[in-house]
């Protein structure tokens, strides 16, 4: 067994990605302070060809130096929209049919082991702010949230984690079906 190079892993270019049928999820993050995690998301986001990126609130946008460490190139590739206000993002997506999903502990989670995507749907995960998470105002316009079971002392994943972590059950369960 050796390592694999760069060079002898087959790879999509920027076009190749932007003309690939994408996976039905939207990311969105609201508010989100640190720099690498939007960096993170972007990368996984990539990875997993998820269909968008909805950057809310504080979360900072591209081009930034900061961001560009973690993303290595993703913000190139992956689609993605700045919007002030997350709540009209939200009623927008709604509108549009979307499922939405806060990640997020609430008094009706839905474990992500438990959680299964119907093929004919599109569906929005929303990752909240590092410290308080989604916002109660948000988990009331989306009345559905997924929760990725903990077993530590720790009430919280980091985001870049835990959105890493959704995105890959999303496309191997919805790959499956």
């Amino acid at each position: 067994m050796r390592k694999l190079k760069n060079s002898e892993l087959i790879r999509k270019s920027n076009i190749e990605f932007k003309l690939s049928k994408k996976t039905p999820l939207i990311i969105i993050l609201d508010n989100i302070r640190s720099l690498n995690n939007i960096g993170s998301v972007f990368r996984a986001a990539d990875a997993f060809l998820i269909e968008k990126i909805f950057l809310c609130g504080i979360t900072a946008k591209p081009p930034n130096k900061d961001i560009r460490k973690t993303a290595l190139g993703s913000t190139e590739s992956v689609e993605w929209e700045y919007q002030n206000n997350c709540t009209d993002v939200i009623k927008k997506l709604k509108k549009n049919n979307v499922q939405i999903y806060a990640i997020e502990q609430t008094t009706n989670s839905t474990f992500l082991e438990d959680f299964y995507p119907n093929p004919n749907l599109k569906y929005a995960f929303v990752l909240g702010n590092e410290i308080n998470g989604v916002s109660q105002e948000l988990i009331s316009l989306i009345n559905k949230s997924i929760e990725i079971p903990q077993f530590g002392t720790k009430h919280s994943l980091n985001i870049s984690v835990a959105s890493g972590i959704v995105m890959w059950d999303f496309i191997s369960k919805f790959q499956k079906l």
